[in-house]
């Protein structure tokens, strides 16, 4: 506050002024167009007096940094870790240190050598490139996404996706009931409110009787058995349905692909894949398909060819004919 009132004066494009704050006079002309008589009058017009607090905040005095990450310590030392023997879809890694300090702290992916270069971007837009050029290889399916939050959403984008681009009228969606309990809650979240029902059941004995525009199945499901699922993906198929699969990507090094099986499209996790424990997520979640890339949620990052010898350009995320794109078209170069 007291830098503020120092600095009433000053240009509003000075450093102080553009990261301290409006200063008294820019507080009293916005008080002035919205008729209140002080801040305070403000916020009592605007919030229930029922959820605000009266007392001020009991904060202690402040802290230094090295007290604050002391303290920090102090309260990370309480956590007790325990080896889970669950699994659900989350694993321990090991991140090799040549792995970590190479590859993902490679200062070409964040590290602009002039500062009116955009190298930063551009070493992120390689990044996920090169994430979702692993994903299809692994996959066998021909297009990636790499913006999505965790494995459940990516499958509840993928059911959306189903209802939307399945040649069956129902409104229902068949579910494994083996998959990851987190990914069934996020299911029914995104169910309830556009009146789709959700069928749980063995998609190897309960399927052929479902009427339904979509199904997942888990590969592996989530006690670890590894199914052969091309007979339940077949039967979505034959019903006009689309057929997800949410799989494993570091089983999916050994085991048949879902492109392989069938599928049309792939969600799943890359914790796998040295991502921490962490207490939770987010995870980097995969998202691919074979096709109905009109469809896709998110960003995806292309490559062009170019004539001759020139290399490919990588495209953030799709550059033509993109008016039914789910995100923002732009641009960046390799």
């Amino acid at each position: 506050m007291n830098a503020t009132l120092k600095h009433t004066d000053e240009p509003a494009t000075t450093f102080v002024r553009r990261h301290i704050g409006p200063s008294p006079r820019d507080i009293a002309a916005m008080l002035e167009t919205v008729g209140a008589k002080s801040l305070g009058a403000l916020m009592a017009e605007t919030l229930p007096s029922s959820i605000r607090q009266k007392a001020p905040l009991d904060l202690g005095p402040p802290a230094s940094e090295t007290e604050a990450l002391a303290h920090m310590r102090e309260l990370a030392s309480q956590n007790q870790v325990f080896t889970s023997l669950i699994g659900q879809g989350y694993s321990g890694t090991i991140l090799p240190t040549v792995i970590q300090r190479n590859i993902l702290e490679n200062p070409a992916w964040y590290t602009a050598y002039t500062p009116y270069q955009p190298e930063i971007s551009q070493g992120r837009l390689e990044a996920l490139f090169n994430f979702q050029t692993m994903i299809c290889d692994l996959t066998g399916l021909d297009i990636a996404n790499a913006s999505l939050l965790d494995e459940g959403t990516a499958a509840a984008e993928a059911m959306a996706l189903a209802e939307r681009a399945s040649q069956s009228k129902s409104r229902s969606f068949f579910v494994d009931s083996e998959v990851h309990p987190q990914t069934l809650a996020v299911l029914r979240t995104r169910a309830e409110p556009l009146g789709w029902n959700l069928v749980v059941g063995d998609p190897l004995t309960d399927l052929d009787k479902a009427d339904v525009f979509g199904g997942l199945l888990q590969y592996p499901d989530t006690s670890g058995a590894v199914r052969d699922l091309r007979p339940a993906i077949a039967a979505l198929r034959g019903k006009g349905a689309l057929a997800v699969v949410a799989a494993d990507l570091l089983a999916l090094t050994l085991l048949a692909s879902p492109g392989e099986l069938g599928a049309d499209i792939a969600v799943g996790s890359a914790q796998r894949f040295g991502v921490p424990m962490g207490y939770g997520g987010p995870q980097r979640p995969m998202w691919r398909c074979a096709t109905l890339k009109r469809s896709l949620p998110g960003h995806r990052r292309l490559s062009s060819i170019r004539a001759g010898s020139r290399p490919p350009l990588a495209l953030h995320p799709q550059h033509t004919h993109e008016a039914t794109s789910t995100s923002a078209p732009r641009r960046c170069w390799r």
